[in-house]
């Protein structure tokens, strides 16, 4: 079933479409405030670099990634140029969204900053991105693979939540002193969005499951690997090698994580421009026969 607020806004998209309405000059000027206040966000507030903390939008992260980020910064990947660019085109979709839910008359309450104090004194930081019909919602920009496989629901969501935004919506929505709502999700490539329900999220279980983060994190409790090798497959046939979960995939910490990490274009595929793999061991077999080839 779709939010009112999404049929509202597809009808207004229609009647522009259809010459029977516009955006307003003051909203399309909100628009336009919400983008310099993110391009001095991004270029020139967060270019400078920040001392590590737990915040909200890094407080459901794997806790062996929140370790390496406090304990060994140091060996931490930088992030690829376009990394930058990335984060503004979010920015400039939840910055046009909102001007959108405006224009189609949906009512909101727009991001505000907000403290969780946890049981054992803990305070930790973030901004929600809006608050409608008395829930918390977050505004998500996605790629076509995840808006149609992470965030065709919760429970999918759920099941491979490495960003933590489970626990990030959750943060929000308990020290704002508010319902958990969902997430407004807009696909970068074509401009589709969908609302995805958190309603069935269990909001005691991912408190417990922050409060067990923080001390972990605040404790300086030895390192523990979260996750461990998956064996790799060829047709449903296994090929005696291991890779790294998808959840390590985008860790900026998996070389240091994993010492012996390579990677190399999937050793079994024989497409033209075979996927790239993180192997964590390559059966020497094959290797070999990359060496004859």
């Amino acid at each position: 079933m779709q939010h009112v607020a999404e049929i509202a806004v597809h009808s207004f998209l229609r009647d522009v479409l259809d010459g029977k309405a516009s955006m307003p000059a003051p909203v399309i000027a909100e628009v336009a405030a919400d983008v310099q206040e993110a391009l001095n966000k991004q270029f020139q507030d967060d270019a400078k670099k920040r001392e590590f903390k737990l915040r909200m939008s890094n407080i459901g992260r794997p806790t062996c990634q929140l370790w390496f980020d406090k304990n060994e910064p140091e060996d931490k990947a930088p992030f690829p140029p376009h990394f930058l660019m990335n984060m503004i085109i979010g920015d400039i979709v939840e910055a046009v969204f909102k001007g959108l839910l405006r224009a189609a008359d949906v009512e909101f309450k727009d991001n505000d900053k907000v403290t969780l104090e946890l049981s054992n004194g803990t305070k930790i930081n973030g901004e929600y991105d809006m608050i409608m019909d008395g829930k918390v919602d977050d505004v998500k920009s996605a790629s076509p693979w995840s808006y149609n496989n992470k965030f065709s629901s919760f429970e999918t969501l759920a099941t491979g939540d490495s960003f933590g935004y489970i626990p990030q919506l959750v943060g929000y929505a308990t020290a704002a002193g508010m319902d958990v709502g969902g997430w407004w999700v807009v696909n970068k490539a074509n401009g589709e969005f969908k609302y995805v329900d958190a309603g069935g999220v269990d909001t005691p279980a991912v408190l417990e499951e922050i409060e067990a983060t923080v001390s972990y994190i605040n404790e300086d409790k030895p390192f523990e690997r979260c996750f461990e090798a998956v064996p790799e497959s060829h047709y449903r046939k296994p090929t005696g090698n291991l890779k790294l979960g998808v959840e390590c995939g985008f860790c900026q910490f998996k070389h240091k994580c994993w010492p012996d990490l390579q990677t190399l274009p999937a050793v079994k595929s024989t497409a033209k421009n075979p996927p790239e793999v993180d192997y964590v061991f390559v059966d020497p077999q094959y290797l070999q026969e990359g060496d004859d080839g």
